[in-house]
């Protein structure tokens, strides 16, 4: 999240009563939680799974904020799809930075890809997907290999694919300026520095009409489809950056209708 209006409503959402989490919600089924390390996980799967294809969701909350348990209606969707859906947490700024909440994300990936099979999931078709902040740490450790054997990629809704560019444009405001507050990092935190020179797996990418997310999300997505990358760009200006992602799972929206026949098209 790069403005202060959506850092704020970020903290808010963090903050909200459990009833608006997953846990307890009628016809959601209760997941099982599981400690990976640093951090804990949430693991959704539908009774009798076996061998299903995986979403492996990293909520979203500035690097400072959010849980595990706001998914929204995303496992109720998904596991009526065919699906097994996990939701991580990881270590929040000021106790992590940027580089060691990527390393949680890439922690909490290994373990599931060693053991979500005895909770009915295929270790071979994992989809990582992350939104605002956490689509930066999943665009991240995807494109620099630290999701091996990752399935495919779903990216909604930052500006942080190049840090130093975004500097160079006037997006890095003050909610990214406190985040990545070190111009030596910039290379390293930033997905587009691993882009190049090779092939990545199958990517959608989305973006709001918050300001800049369309600009920097194409900017990537042609950088991307340079390498032979196949690259879905959703254009979600009619959302806003907080209901591209609230909005998923509900019945007639647009970009969960585009990111099921993306899932299908790779991994289903």
């Amino acid at each position: 999240m790069i403005d202060r209006r959506s850092f704020i409503v970020a903290a808010l959402a963090a903050l909200s009563p459990a009833g608006a989490s997953a846990a307890g919600r009628p016809g959601q089924p209760d997941p099982q939680t599981l400690d990976y390390g640093p951090a804990k996980l949430d693991i959704y799967a539908p009774a009798g799974a076996k061998n299903l294809p995986v979403v492996f969701f990293v909520h979203g909350g500035a690097w400072r904020f959010g849980k595990r348990s706001q998914v929204g209606s995303k496992p109720d969707f998904l596991l009526a799809n065919g699906f097994v859906f996990v939701s991580i947490d990881y270590r929040m700024l000021p106790e992590a930075d940027v580089a060691t909440q990527a390393g949680d994300v890439e922690k909490a990936y290994a373990y599931v890809r060693a053991n979500i099979a005895r909770h009915g999931g295929d270790p071979d078709r994992i989809v990582g997907m992350g939104h605002s902040a956490d689509c930066h740490l999943v665009a991240l450790t995807g494109m620099r290999g630290g999701l091996p054997a990752v399935a495919a990629l779903i990216l909604d809704d930052t500006r942080a694919y190049d840090l130093a560019a975004l500097s160079r444009h006037g997006g890095m405001v003050r909610a990214y300026a406190r985040v990545f507050s070190d111009p030596k990092q910039w290379a390293a935190l930033s997905p587009s520095s691993y882009v190049d020179g090779k092939k990545h797996p199958p990517t959608f990418i989305a973006y709001s009409r918050a300001p800049g997310r369309g600009e920097e999300s194409k900017a990537f997505a042609e950088r991307l489809s340079a390498t032979g990358t196949k690259v879905t760009l959703f254009d979600g200006s009619a959302y806003t950056h907080m209901s591209i992602n609230s909005d998923f799972g509900q019945d007639g929206d647009a970009l969960t209708a585009a990111a099921l026949a993306f899932l299908k098209a790779t991994v289903a």
